[in-house]
């Protein structure tokens, strides 16, 4: 365990939101992955596209770039960012989707909330498609890969 002090807190331990005021912008980058296991005949219902709530996949990477574009109003102390770029790939699988985004911004601090809010909603989104025919699934292995930042 770490004796850091906790970044979104004050010396009397409450919660505040961080002041990047002094930070420069720089290029943010992050990325997320994650997992929903399926049956294989969900799989197949959303490879044929016959999920009877419509395309799964492109309604999922939607709902992730939604989600990360929300972040700062679903997670209290995230600050607001004007991002300028939101991937979602999603590869289906023999027992599932991989579900994986990109995220980047300029601005004064990191996009890995963004990119992890992405990939949360789009596989919950996929869940919610399937949840009719596949009372098995499980969401899975949500994890930044990736964040970097650079000077512009």
């Amino acid at each position: 365990m770490t004796n850091e002090k906790l970044s979104h807190t004050d010396n009397k331990g409450k919660a505040g939101m961080v002041d990047v005021s002094n930070k420069t912008d720089q290029l943010r980058v992050a990325r997320a992955e994650g997992y929903i296991l399926l049956l294989p005949s969900t799989v197949q219902l959303i490879e044929d596209n016959l999920v009877k709530k419509g395309d799964v996949i492109s309604i999922a990477r939607i709902a992730g770039i939604q989600a990360a574009k929300q972040t700062p109003t679903l997670i209290p102390l995230c600050h607001p960012l004007m991002l300028s770029h939101i991937d979602i790939q999603a590869t289906l699988q023999p027992l599932g989707v991989h579900m994986e985004s990109a995220v980047r911004c300029i601005g004064h601090t990191g996009v890995e909330m963004e990119a992890l809010t992405a990939v949360s909603v789009a596989l919950l989104t996929i869940y919610d498609m399937c949840k009719s025919v596949d009372k098995q699934m499980v969401i899975s292995g949500i994890t930044l890969l990736e964040k970097t930042r650079a000077d512009l």
